[in-house]
């Protein structure tokens, strides 16, 4: 057994519906999301050299890919051209990075996490992210992670691969 097989999956039902979405409003959530906790952090040289560029951030369990691009306006949904760098990774992986409970480079390395195109652009987006300190989520998005965290703990420890 290889470790994506031990990775809690979301729910088959679940990720069927979220997979039929349309792209726009993943990557508007995504990029709120964004504006909210991430751009605060940013540093200006950071920001120039974020500006403009195409990310896509495709959850792998659930058929996801938000595409969104920093604009003077902030971050914005970019679904009408292709991604410069993608990244990808299952829902909880993402939400192990977000936590600091798992490294970027343990994911990638194990590959777990996967970054293809622009090298030099998907370093620069994980070391940004990586320099977050996630820990002050709260709020009301605070419990419902924890649900969602104790939920999927709950199933991976009975070794079935869903959320």
């Amino acid at each position: 057994m290889n470790s994506a097989d031990s990775v809690p999956q979301l729910p088959a039902r679940l990720a069927g519906l979220v997979s039929r979405l349309p792209q726009w409003p993943p990557s508007a959530v995504l990029c709120a999301g964004l504006n909210l906790l991430f751009l605060p952090t940013l540093d200006p040289d950071t920001k120039q050299r974020l500006l403009g560029r195409i990310v896509s951030i495709q959850v792998s369990d659930a058929g996801l890919d938000g595409r969104i691009r920093l604009t003077s306006f902030g971050f914005l949904p970019a679904t009408q051209r292709a991604p410069e760098v993608t990244i990808r990774a299952c829902a909880w992986d993402y939400y192990r990075l977000a936590r600091r409970i798992e490294d970027p480079d343990t994911l990638f390395f194990s590959r777990r996490l996967s970054i293809d195109g622009d090298t030099e652009l998907g370093l620069l987006v994980k070391n940004a992210l990586d320099a977050i300190d996630w820990s002050h989520l709260g709020g009301r998005l605070g419990p419902v992670i924890e649900r969602l965290r104790r939920l999927a703990e709950t199933r991976g420890a009975s070794n079935k691969p869903h959320f």
